[in-house]
């Protein structure tokens, strides 16, 4: 069975997949868990590779289904908590002394998206939970904020759930062709980050013809 897992992590995936290999089949369930943390804390490390791949160590009975799901549940709340942490410790006044420091920007802006996260905070959690690039980072400010703890400890662990179940299935099912999961995963990634970086760049041309206007006003 190891064999089998180990011939597998020797795609070209990098060093990532072997590492997580090495973590699944050394601890089992927890092996999977602190992988995953991890993914969570630096999040280049792609849980389109962990997750699959630990799908599939349970299809060869290196751990159990149950586990699996389990353990990378609990690693995904341990390193949201652990970045709703660094939110909270940076705190508000620091954020807004920062903001205050960038081109572009107004304080005004930073109030409005603290309103929006009052409002619809916690959709944006369970739901980034599911969303790659931002599933780590959405975190982040629900610490600024100071979202409830334990309202964030609930919507943080359903929404993995489901991100893992689906991705630990898929590599469950697909048997030794998981690594496909991390194809559409990926491009799914790259649409995100495209409109991100679109969404900024709107956002700041934007604010440049708004000062371009108001000098000409002057």
């Amino acid at each position: 069975m190891q064999l089998a897992l180990t011939a597998a992590a020797e795609e070209p995936q990098g060093g990532i997949a072997g590492w997580a290999t090495d973590l699944v089949e050394t601890f089992g369930g927890p092996g999977a868990g602190l992988a995953i943390a991890l993914e969570n804390l630096f999040p280049p490390l792609p849980s389109e590779i962990i997750l699959p791949l630990t799908g599939f160590a349970a299809a060869q009975g290196v751990l159990s289904l149950a586990s699996a799901l389990f353990w990378t549940t609990l690693g995904s709340v341990v390193g949201a908590v652990a970045l709703y942490g660094l939110g909270a410790v940076f705190g508000r006044e620091r954020m807004h002394a920062l903001w205050a420091r960038l081109p572009l920007v107004k304080p005004s802006d930073l109030v409005r998206t603290e309103e929006w996260f009052a409002r619809h905070g916690t959709k944006a959690v369970l739901l980034g939970r599911m969303v790659p690039v931002f599933r780590s980072l959405i975190s982040v400010p629900a610490g600024v904020e100071r979202m409830p703890l334990p309202l964030f400890v609930g919507l943080t662990t359903v929404g993995s759930l489901v991100w893992n179940t689906v991705l630990v299935l898929a590599g469950y099912w697909l048997g030794d062709r998981w690594d496909v999961v991390g194809t559409y995963i990926g491009i799914m990634s790259k649409v995100v980050l495209g409109l991100a970086a679109l969404a900024l760049i709107c956002y700041v041309v934007m604010r440049v013809r708004g000062r371009d206007g108001s000098r000409r006003r002057e």
